[in-house]
């Protein structure tokens, strides 16, 4: 595939998971506001975003691989978001006087290492199994 191709793929499989969380959320603000059939609109919208924009351009740039590919990607993804995005981002947002801010990315990051170590059990898991 055209590099170019292949990079505007991610960039919509992008904005169609932040559409997917994002209408997830307005659906349940609606529905605290006994706005049901708003809320409805909002999901039903949301599944679409997730399960055909985003699986579809997701099938065409070959985003899936087998499980031992799937746990690696993962493993990179949540070590990058453990030891680069989320420590700077504490520490950007601590030297801004962003205190909350601050303490939910530090927060965040040490879920995310939950995540690495389980992902990287995983994998370990099935090499032993072999």
């Amino acid at each position: 595939m055209n590099p170019k191709t292949q990079d505007n793929l991610l960039k919509a499989m992008h904005g169609e998971a932040f559409a997917f969380v994002k209408y997830t959320l307005f659906a349940q603000k609606a529905r605290q506001n006994g706005r049901e059939e708003l809320a409805a609109l909002f999901e039903t919208t949301a599944q679409i975003e997730r399960l055909e924009h985003f699986a579809e351009e997701a099938e065409l740039a070959g985003l899936v691989g087998n499980d031992d590919d799937n746990l690696r990607d993962a493993i990179q993804g949540e070590s990058y978001e453990v030891d680069t995005m989320y420590r700077e981002f504490a520490e950007q947002a601590s030297a801004a006087g962003d205190a909350d801010a601050a303490a939910r990315f530090a927060e965040v990051g040490r879920d995310e290492m939950g995540h690495r170590d389980a992902f990287k059990a995983a994998l370990q898991k099935i090499k032993l199994a072999r």
